[in-house]
């Protein structure tokens, strides 16, 4: 009983944790009425419940882009950081993973809701300071509550401090859930400032919040609002394309672009050293890659030909040909997003196959793959202890390439949607010349051959950031890609093609949904397993 007090009685009592971030301006303040003071009171309160989204940059088990080690984009090498034993199925209810991230969802919205129900406390006197850090904290709580019911389907459900009667409640189903939070979402944005903060830009505006609510009502299969939001964020001119794909994803145009829409930028998180290079790059001399995160054989196939076809499916080279070399005719975010045999990293070729190249497959940091992202990997933090990245959480093609999904899925494709395709493709640099999809090949296209090429599409474009574990359990396929060896770099052996092995993967159908862990079991009477486990 007493965890779960500490996990759903979230009490003023819990800003004794935060002393370092909030840094009251009375340090004997004993309630909300004496905390609340002033606007910096308020927005330190909204900063410290970001950090709880973010945690810190070092913290593998939540970053964004270690995401990707779940699925069949990626490897995670390091079974601790709980993405490993997701994607290889070595898992149940007392996967220590489990437990891991319910509780520290639940201990978020016990937070938000302490702060939520305090934030209007009077000596705030401005109304309009007060409605927008507590719109941020609402719109806050609706993002845990979207996360939790994507992983778990029926959870706990309270918009008030719990207190005993509260947490001994049965589950409440996902779709009542859903049902209150969408409306709820779009109320909150509309209490949000319509625009980008000069500073603190990490904190919801309106049309962040409204991307971001975008975003789970695809992956809750509500179209028609998932397009409505998407159209919205398109009328209101307020975002657009980064012109360059891969300095997007590098110093150069990291923090100087207008694509981004939810920021994971320095600020939001103390201006900690970023450790991306660290995480994904490659051990090089004395540099600090550790290859944590690695792509896989899967991912490089999944990139189509510069024309836009599928490499089993282009009459210029034979699928055989396009396996064994990843950089022939190929879509140019290839390139942009990975590295591998043959290609340069800091003046030297790689040689995963020579037991004296830094970059050997069998060296200790060494990539299990034989390939490394390009994403976040800058070569100018190769000898550094870290870097100095802001990412991008939620990026404008993710609302073009929603907005053609949505209306794809409704059967309903429109001039926008193809319209939103050609866009991110164009910027890719594909030859539109063909890959126009509103050409002449593109014609006699059925539903299903558009849900296809929306799915790759998505794939490639947002390769190592994080997405493609929700898209695998959506369209629900992953029990058909997670059902494969996990492998890497292919070659040819004595006339046949091998490729180097990393592990067998293994997804069984209830495995859509996550297991509450025997523990949460134990101090939350309320809690029903999910079938399977």
């Amino acid at each position: 009983m007493k965890k779960l007090l500490i996990l759903v009685i979230i009490t003023a009592t819990s800003l004794a944790s935060c002393v370092e971030l909030l840094d009251k301006t009375d340090p004997t303040a004993t309630s909300f009425v004496e905390f609340f003071n002033d606007e910096e009171d308020l927005r330190r309160v909204v900063y410290s419940s970001y950090l709880d989204v973010f945690t810190n940059p070092g913290v593998h088990q939540t970053l964004f882009y270690m995401e990707e080690g779940k699925s069949d984009n990626a490897y995670s090498r390091v079974d601790g950081h709980h993405h490993q034993r997701i994607a290889n199925g070595n898992i149940n209810s007392t996967t220590q993973a489990f437990l891991y991230y319910y509780e520290l969802q639940m201990k978020h919205l016990g937070r938000l809701n302490t702060f939520v129900a305090n934030a209007d406390i009077p000596y705030v006197e401005d109304e309009a300071v007060r409605t927008k850090y507590k719109s941020i904290l609402e719109a806050l709580r609706v993002w845990h509550y979207f996360k939790l019911t994507f992983r778990w389907g029926d959870v706990p459900f309270h918009l008030q401090p719990a207190d005993l009667v509260d947490a001994l409640q049965p589950i409440t189903p996902k779709e009542e859930i859903l049902d209150q939070l969408f409306p709820l979402a779009d109320d909150i944005a509309a209490r949000l400032p319509a625009d980008e903060y000069t500073s603190d830009k990490y904190m919801f505006n309106r049309y962040s919040f409204k991307a971001m609510t975008m975003r789970f009502a695809l992956y809750n299969e509500r179209y028609e609002l998932a397009a409505r939001l998407a159209k919205e964020i398109m009328d209101s001119n307020k975002y657009e394309l980064y012109p360059d794909y891969g300095d997007l994803f590098q110093y150069e145009g990291a923090s100087t672009n207008n694509e981004v829409i939810v920021h994971f930028d320095r600020q939001s998180h103390g201006n900690r050293a970023t450790n991306s290079f660290r995480d994904l790059g490659p051990h090089y001399r004395t540099g600090n890659g550790q290859s944590y995160l690695v792509p896989l054989k899967s991912l490089v196939d999944a990139y189509w030909t510069l024309q836009g076809r599928p490499i089993a499916n282009c009459p210029l080279h034979t699928k055989e040909e396009y396996e064994l070399n990843p950089n022939l005719n190929r879509d140019p975010r290839y390139e942009h997003s990975i590295m591998g045999q043959g290609d340069d990293f800091y003046g030297e070729p790689i040689d995963i196959y020579n037991s004296n190249n830094p970059m050997y497959f069998e060296n200790q940091r060494a990539s299990k793959s034989g390939y490394w992202f390009k994403k976040y990997v800058s070569e100018a933090d190769a000898f550094r202890s870290g870097g100095n990245f802001d990412f991008g959480l939620l990026r404008y093609a993710e609302v073009l390439l929603t907005y053609a999904e949505a209306k794809i899925m409704l059967n309903d494709i429109d001039d926008l949607a193809l319209e939103a395709i050609n866009l991110v493709r164009e910027r890719a640099g594909l030859d539109m010349a063909v890959a126009d999809v509103t050409g002449p090949g593109y014609a006699n296209f059925s539903q299903e051959d558009w849900i296809q090429l929306i799915r790759n599409e998505r794939r490639v474009e947002f390769a190592g950031e994080g997405l493609r574990y929700d898209d695998i359990i959506r369209w629900e396929i992953a029990d058909e890609v997670l059902n494969q060896p996990a492998l890497g770099h292919t070659r040819m052996e004595n006339g046949e093609m091998v490729s180097l092995k990393i592990e067998d993967r293994s997804f069984q159908p209830h495995n859509y949904r996550w297991p509450f862990h025997e523990n949460s079991l134990r101090v939350e009477p309320g809690l029903d397993q999910n079938p399977g486990y």
